[in-house]
């Protein structure tokens, strides 16, 4: 039972069901829009080797989606998050040619 004015329908009460669960994405950017976006697999934990396979795969949506974008220049602001600075990412990078902004502290 629940307290309403008179004339006033009560609030309707909505059935709760269970979630599908969480999910995690990893989305890349530009000012035109979304170039990359990729679902974690279900138990994944997101390490340094993981988020170079990603850079990889931003670097080659940039070359499918940009054209000549790369050639001109591509500034990556990412923050520190530890598998952002871990060696194996930080090589990719490089390799990816994007010029890396520095993050505030």
């Amino acid at each position: 039972m629940q307290w309403t004015k008179k004339g006033e329908r009560p609030a309707k009460k909505f059935k709760v069901q269970k979630s599908a669960s969480k999910l995690m994405a990893t989305i890349f950017w530009d000012s035109e829009g979304v170039l990359l976006i990729d679902y974690w697999p279900k138990w994944t934990t997101m390490n340094g080797q993981y988020y170079a396979n990603l850079l990889a795969q931003a670097r080659e949506a940039v070359v499918q989606k940009r054209r000549g974008k790369l050639s001109r220049g591509v500034l990556f602001l990412q923050d520190n998050a530890s598998d952002h600075t871990a060696r194996v990412s930080r090589q990719a990078l490089k390799d990816t040619g994007f010029s890396e902004i520095d993050h505030p502290p």
